[in-house]
């Protein structure tokens, strides 16, 4: 059975997702070492310690985005992309 949606434009956006997440990167590790210097200020309240913790892990959580790439292309039918390849360039569409 063929599908009927472009595994090709899928796995490209997986693509330039991937791209822009490797772009925060260095940023993302900041505000997390920052995050981290701000839980060592003295006589921060317990309450404080604790969003700050949250920051911490959602700011941490960074791999689970690369992990539902991995995801979205593990889920492209086997062959489709080569397929898709293989017909030449096609008309696109833009989402």
């Amino acid at each position: 059975m063929a599908i009927r949606w472009s595994a090709l434009q899928v796995a490209e956006a997986m693509d330039e997702v991937e791209a822009l997440i490797n772009e925060a990167e260095p940023f993302l590790a900041e505000a997390e070492q920052r995050a981290r210097q701000a839980q060592g200020i003295r006589n921060l309240p317990e309450y404080m310690q604790q969003r700050l913790g949250r920051l911490i892990f959602t700011i941490d959580r960074r791999q689970d985005m690369r992990g539902a790439i991995g995801h979205v292309r593990t889920s492209i039918p086997e062959g489709a992309l080569e397929a898709e390849r293989n017909r030449g360039p096609q008309q696109q569409f833009s989402l």
